[in-house]
């Protein structure tokens, strides 16, 4: 008896030391979602990047959920992780999440979306966001030339994330001095209207304006608003609009729902992503323009970033965000407008 006992506690230890010695994760990086391509694509080109080295790496995904969120950093923190790189499903609500994970001595590596009001980020890896908004922008003021009174849609992404505020200050830098002027009249909020002389919103001027044009990144609110910015708009509000829709799935939505009422004879609507079916919808003349935002060099600049943490190499960046506590050390990735001019050379040829 005495002899099954003592082979019983030695197993027992034997498995304590196997458990005790497994190897630690190198990197773990969270996503927020596997319902968008984007996200998709985003997990396959970090695992083809990570395959070819020693370093190991856990992808997980929020399932748009914050409390998954935080439950996934929680699990890469107990396995061990040296380097987080996390695309925050809401930019305040993963403050918390990432502290646990800085309070370990991780290495927070904000991706694509930046999280605020917190200390605990010490990198942010993004496209230029207001370069975006801009370009956005001056698409539509090209397309209006010098004419006046262009009927003016705006829609915002979703307020939970910072960026949305990225790309509506950029969109407003470029189209406030034309909503001024009388190139456009904004027909779908009263308080981009009662705004339209301010050159720099606040942020709470820009929630003001975003909260009547909040998408939500949702495909169906998109459609919902739209409808319901038609009910409200007279004849003489519509014929050739103009609209600034926040990205690819959001535009598409709109778009469909602008062809559909027959007192809109044309649209020009902005999109960003270079979303596949965006792309075609190009090619078809049913979107106007997407914001190409190579994903494969903000993924690289990512990996890149977290290998020289891990080698105690100099970190690379060119800039900074204000997060709203600290400024955050940043590295920015350049955009590319793209329409049906150059849309074989910047998306089929590259």
């Amino acid at each position: 008896m005495k002899k099954i006992t003592v082979l019983v506690l030695s197993f027992i230890f034997v498995l304590t030391l196997s458990a005790c010695g497994g190897e630690d994760l190198d990197i773990g990086i969270v996503l927020p979602t596997r319902d968008e391509p984007r996200w998709v694509q985003d997990e396959e080109r970090f695992e083809d990047l990570l395959a070819d080295t020693d370093y190991s790496v856990e992808i997980l995904f929020s399932d748009g959920d914050t409390s998954t969120e935080r439950e996934n950093v929680e699990t890469l923190i107990s396995q061990g992780i040296d380097v987080l790189i996390i695309t925050a499903q809401d930019g305040g609500a993963a403050g918390a999440a990432v502290e646990m994970a800085k309070d370990e001595g991780i290495t927070v590596i904000a991706y694509d979306r930046l999280i605020t009001d917190t200390e605990a980020v010490d990198y942010y890896v993004t496209f230029d966001s207001i370069q975006v908004g801009e370009a956005q922008a001056q698409y539509l003021v090209d397309q209006a030339g010098d004419t006046e009174g262009n009927p003016l849609y705006l829609y915002a992404g979703g307020t939970f994330d910072n960026n949305a505020f990225l790309f509506f200050e950029g969109a407003w830098n470029i189209l406030q001095p034309k909503i001024a002027d009388g190139t456009f009249d904004v027909i779908n909020s009263s308080e981009a209207v009662a705004l339209s002389d301010t050159a720099e919103l606040t942020r709470s001027e820009m929630s003001d304006i975003m909260g009547q044009i909040d998408t939500e990144w949702d495909f169906e609110q998109a459609i919902t608003l739209a409808e319901s910015d038609l009910t409200s708009a007279s004849a003489a509000e519509k014929g050739e609009v103009f609209i600034l829709a926040p990205n690819d799935g959001t535009a598409r939505s709109i778009a469909d729902t602008f062809a559909d009422d027959d007192d809109v004879t044309e649209y020009h609507i902005t999109g960003q992503d270079a979303e596949s079916e965006s792309i075609q919808y190009i090619i078809d003349g049913q979107q106007s323009m997407t914001v190409f935002k190579d994903v494969r060099i903000l993924v690289e600049d990512a990996y890149n970033m977290a290998i020289d943490v891990l080698e105690d190499n100099e970190i690379e960046t060119t800039g900074t965000y204000d997060n709203g506590e600290i400024d955050v050390p940043s590295k920015q990735t350049e955009v590319i407008t793209v329409t049906q001019d150059n849309v074989i050379e910047e998306i089929f040829d590259s």
